[in-house]
C-alpha cells in the first residue's frame, strides 16, 4: 500500500515544478489522451522514454515514481491474461478450449503499456504540484461553469483533500495491520472469504480515524474562519510565463511526431 505515490508532493525547482498548475492539469490530461492514440511500439518505446526523461529532469528518483506501478500490477496481468485468451485471430497456441491468438497477446502488451504510461503521468502531476496549487489549479478551470450553478472552488477543495490523504490513509491502514498482526491476526492465509473476515478489525479503527481526521480538519478550518469561496483572497495568484509556454510546446511536438511517425 505504501507504494501508491498519487496524492504526495516532492519539492523541486525543475521546469515541471514552475509550470503553472492550470497547465499541468490541462497537459496531464492531453498526455492521457495521447496514450490512447498511440498504436505501434516504436510509438510507445518513444513515449516511454519521453516519459522517463521528464521524469529524471524533475530530480525525482525514477525508482520512487515507478514505484507507483506495483499496486496495479495484479490488475495489469488479469487484464492481460483476459485479452490474451479472448480475442480471436492468429492462432499460437490452441488446447482444447484454450486459444491464445497473435492478436490477443499484441493488445495485452499495448494495454498494459497504456496503463503504466496513465499511472507515472497521473503521479507525476501530484510529485511536482502542491495541494495548495493543485487546488487553485483546479478550481480556475472550473471557475467559468460557476455560471451555471457549479461550486467551483468547493469541488476543488474536496479533490485536493481527497488526493492529499490517500498517502495518509495507506500509512495509518500499515500501523494498524501491523499492530493486529502483532496481537496475533493473520492476513495472508485462508481463502478469499477468510482473508476478507481478517480485514474486519482493520477496517473499523480505519474508518474511526478516517472520520476522527475529517473532524479534526475542519475544526481547523472553521477555526480559522473558513467559509469557502466567498471573499476569498490569495497571496500567490496565478500567472503563466514562458516556462508554461517552453513545457507546453515540448509535449505537443513530440506527442504530434509521435503520432505522425507511427
Amino acid at each position: 500500500m505504501l507504494d501508491i505515490t498519487i496524492g504526495q508532493y516532492i519539492p523541486g525547482n525543475s521546469l515541471v515544478h514552475r509550470t503553472d498548475p492550470r497547465v499541468k492539469i490541462i497537459l496531464t490530461i492531453f498526455y492521457m489522451a495521447v496514450v490512447f492514440f498511440i498504436r505501434s511500439y516504436p510509438g510507445f518505446l518513444m513515449f516511454i522514454l519521453f516519459t522517463l526523461a521528464t521524469i529524471i529532469s524533475t530530480g525525482i528518483p525514477l525508482k520512487y515514481t515507478l514505484k507507483s506501478l506495483k499496486p496495479i500490477l495484479l490488475i495489469v496481468v488479469f487484464a492481460g491474461i483476459i485479452n490474451i485468451f479472448t480475442i480471436e485471430g492468429r492462432p499460437v497456441f490452441e488446447y482444447g478450449f484454450l486459444h491464445i491468438t497473435y492478436e490477443g497477446i499484441d493488445t495485452a502488451v499495448k494495454m498494459a503499456l497504456r496503463l503504466m504510461l496513465l499511472i507515472v503521468g497521473a503521479s507525476l502531476l501530484t510529485l511536482t504540484t502542491t495541494p495548495i496549487s493543485l487546488t487553485d489549479g483546479i478550481e480556475k478551470l472550473l471557475t467559468p461553469f460557476s455560471k451555471v450553478g457549479l461550486p467551483a472552488h468547493e469541488i476543488a477543495m474536496m479533490m485536493t483533500i481527497a488526493l492529499r490523504f490517500i498517502p495518509t490513509l495507506l500509512e495509518e491502514t500499515d500501523k494498524i495491520m501491523k499492530a493486529q498482526a502483532s496481537r496475533g491476526a493473520d492476513f495472508d492465509t485462508g481463502n478469499i472469504i477468510q482473508r476478507a473476515r481478517s480485514f474486519v478489525p482493520v477496517l473499523v479503527p480505519l474508518f474511526i480515524s478516517a472520520f476522527r481526521r475529517a473532524e479534526d480538519l475542519a475544526t481547523a478550518m472553521e477555526a480559522r474562519c473558513y467559509r469557502g469561496s466567498k471573499g476569498r483572497t490569495r497571496m500567490k495568484q496565478l500567472k503563466m510565463s514562458r516556462v508554461d509556454l517552453l513545457v507546453t510546446s515540448i509535449l505537443v511536438v513530440f506527442s504530434g511526431a509521435v503520432l505522425y511517425l507511427q
